[in-house]
């Protein structure tokens, strides 16, 4: 009797270790070998991560999932559990069978609760699911689902149904179906950049923000000011225009070492930046901080003799007009601060003029050796260290461009943890976290999938996803709406009309977080060409195409795009076409500007008024969807570059522009429900300026031989943020 208990009681114990309450009333046990003759898991079931195994406890196979941890007797069925967003399985769909309302998790709890009865029963300890790092099939979220997705479970009729389909943002800002037209000689994979790694990524962050708060106290200590808004960011741009270091982000190999851009904007905000002027008692106020600041440099600094006479005499004139005249009005006040910085700026540039270098020379060398230091820690995490190799021969073969391709193999990433808060997905490493909004995580996953070649399995994806965005806060800084403005892009409208009308297919500048096509050129390699880069745009050189290109608003960087377009439409007989995007910025006008409307590849420009059109914020990935659009506080100069095969193929027709300039205005339609400028493109040039009244209220065709100069939108900006680009853009401030 006591060994009949005592076999009840193992058997008891064997059901309730069982994964499922089915284990009761089952057909003769099967061997192993009978189980390996077993007919195999479907295809979608075994991408999923499922997998059928052995049991030698009950001598039985079941089925577990290496992305869930969960373990079934019967065969799995898409689309019924999913254990990470619903553990318990109450929004599971309805299966087949006598527990035909119930799903695989509600059948193995019902049974639980059935057999658990018994003094000698025990409950198994639950095994947390793990942030799942491989993608699912098409249709089936690895990762939590969405609350629509969850509602399309719960109201699944009773017989199966397909896996539930993936996350769909409720608007999308890409068209990832267009198929490239750009052609490009074949290129062998890139040798010089190592493979991204989390460890050196958050390392390179901490050094960044270590170089950005050194900037800070050098301008403050030297010059008595705060830095020029986001002129670090733009010395970052035109520092990577001729930089030839290794490191993706920090300069360390540039001649000249002192930075035009940085030194230009902080000469212009000595002795202090000028603001916005709205109203009389600011203008006075103003006029008074610039004599005082003048005078007080003068004095601190060695100066010469006729110097220090010059502007300590305009000083103290300038003081006691003040002390006298109680009933001038805002223009006198201007054009006496006028007249102040004519009389005093060129003396006072002179004293500083050695200290803004050293300024300018300390980042430089401290960036050098931030990025010897970090090389040096990337080297030592690779496997097989890079050996330096010959440059390979140029291919002749021409081929549709392709994401850019590393020569040197990852190695295994560290796991990044990956969590959903409301909209928005949370990737942490070591405690850092980035965000982005679930409708652009999806848009990776997709990009991923075109472009990845050496990870099929997903296993690397969060890590890589975790290091694009830390690239790219760290680029963007720290600042409210800092950054923002250097990746702004077009408006949905404008892209599909440019596809439509011109065959565009292509972004010469652009980032995985705000493309519109999945084929584009941007600032990281190797970072986005596992998402789709073809790398810098300075160094792709395709021989035939239709491209769009709305460059950062950094007058070195549009220069050098000037030069290379003029290169390539020189070379190619093939079609080639660049439609250009630039900020009209015309007092002072920028040497890009000038030297496109004297080209002798301009076939049409285009001129859209400021505040009549807008942008996309270059923060889309994590803002609010009504700070998506801004509207641009400067004119927009659209130029068409093309070759004579380009012109024929895609010419900018009346039909074809009005086409372009309806896509403008429908899309500026929304101008009107926005409260506020929002994060404008900022310039060197466009931040003191005033709004004229010249502004004209519609977009004008312009032929080559017939530019309209008059059309001097005075970049407006809001606040008083940043310096000009060069000492008369204050003069023509005031």
């Amino acid at each position: 009797m006591s060994n009949d208990s005592q076999g009840l009681v193992k058997g008891e114990a064997a059901m309730m270790l069982a994964p499922s309450g089915s284990a009761s009333s089952q057909g003769p046990p099967l061997s192993p070998s009978t189980a390996s003759k077993a007919p195999e898991l479907p295809d979608e079931l075994v991408q999923a991560g499922w997998s059928k195994c052995w049991s030698r406890r009950e001598n039985r196979p079941y089925y577990f999932n290496r992305f869930t941890n969960q373990s079934l007797w019967e065969v799995p069925v898409l689309g019924q559990h999913d254990v990470i967003s619903d553990p318990l399985g109450l929004n599971a769909a309805p299966a087949e069978g006598g527990d035909s309302n119930l799903g695989n998790g509600q059948r193995k709890r019902r049974s639980s609760e059935e057999q658990g009865g018994g003094p000698n029963s025990f409950k198994r300890a639950k095994v947390e699911p793990t942030t799942p790092i491989s993608p699912s099939t098409p249709g089936v979220k690895p990762w939590s689902s969405a609350p629509e997705d969850k509602q399309a479970q719960s109201a699944t009729p009773t017989t199966p149904s397909p896996a539930p389909a993936p996350y769909r943002p409720a608007v999308i800002y890409w068209d990832l179906d267009v198929q490239t037209n750009a052609v490009i000689r074949e290129q062998a994979p890139a040798s010089h950049h190592l493979p991204p790694h989390p460890e050196i990524e958050l390392q390179r962050a901490q050094l960044v923000t270590k170089l950005r708060q050194h900037y800070h106290e050098l301008c403050h200590q030297r010059e008595g000011i705060d830095p020029p808004r986001e002129s670090f960011n733009r010395w970052l741009l035109e520092r990577k225009v001729i930089d030839k270091g290794h490191d993706p982000l920090l300069p360390s190999d540039c001649d000249p070492v002192i930075s035009p851009s940085m030194f230009r904007e902080v000469m212009n905000d000595i002795p202090i930046r000028l603001s916005r002027i709205k109203y009389k008692e600011e203008a006075r106020k103003l006029l008074f901080k610039y004599a005082e600041a003048a005078k007080k440099m003068i004095d601190s600094r060695n100066a010469s003799p006729e110097s220090r006479k010059v502007v300590k005499w305009n000083a103290e004139d300038t003081m006691n007009w003040l002390r006298r005249d109680h009933s001038a009005s805002k223009e006198d006040y201007m054009d006496r601060l006028e007249h102040l910085r004519q009389q005093c700026g060129p003396h006072v540039a002179a004293v500083a003029k050695d200290s803004v270098e050293g300024i300018c020379s300390k980042i430089y060398q401290l960036s050098a050796e931030y990025s010897r230091r970090l090389r040096q820690t990337h080297l030592s995490l690779l496997q097989d260290p890079p050996t330096e190799a010959c440059a390979s021969p140029p291919q002749s073969r021409l081929v549709y461009c392709y994401p850019v391709r590393l020569a040197i193999p990852s190695p295994p990433l560290p796991r990044v943890e990956l969590h959903f808060e409301n909209d928005m997905a949370c990737l942490r490493f070591r405690g850092e976290m980035v965000k982005v909004n679930r409708g652009h995580f999806s848009k990776l996953e997709l990009l991923y999938r075109y472009s990845c070649i050496d990870d099929p399995r997903f296993d690397k994806f969060l890590s890589r996803v975790w290091c694009l965005l830390k690239r790219y806060q760290v680029m963007f800084g720290s600042g409210a709406n800092e950054g923002s403005g250097l990746q702004g892009a077009l408006p949905v409208l404008v892209f599909e009309t440019l596809n439509r009308q011109f065959g565009v297919s292509f972004e010469c500048f652009a980032s995985p977080l705000n493309c519109y096509f999945k084929q584009f050129c941007s600032a990281f390699p190797d970072t986005d060409g596992f998402f789709g880069s073809r790398g810098p745009f300075l160094s792709f050189c395709p021989v035939s195409g239709s491209f769009e290109a709305n460059p950062p608003f950094c007058e070195e960087l549009m220069d050098a795009m000037v030069t290379h377009f003029e290169d390539l439409l020189d070379q190619s007989s093939e079609p080639l076409s660049f439609i250009v995007f630039v900020p009209e910025w015309r007092d002072p006008v920028t040497p890009a500007l000038t030297r496109m409307e004297g080209s002798r590849f301009l076939r049409h420009q285009l001129s859209i008024p400021a505040y009549e059109h807008e942008y996309r914020s270059g923060s889309q990935h994590i803002c609010k969807r009504d700070e998506m659009y801004y509207r641009a506080v400067h004119g927009t100069a659209v130029l068409f570059l093309q070759n004579d095969a380009g012109f024929a193929k895609w010419a900018p027709t009346p039909e074809r522009l009005a086409e372009l300039t309806a896509a403008y205005r429908a899309s500026s339609t929304r101008i009107s429900s926005l409260s506020s400028p929002g994060p404008a493109h900022i310039s060197p040039g466009d931040r003191d300026s005033a709004p004229k009244t010249s502004d004209r209220t519609q977009s004008n065709v312009l032929s080559p031989g017939g530019h309209d100069d008059n059309n001097n939108n005075d970049n407006n900006s809001s606040g008083d943020s940043g310096s000009s680009s060069s000492p008369r853009d204050k003069v023509s401030t005031v």
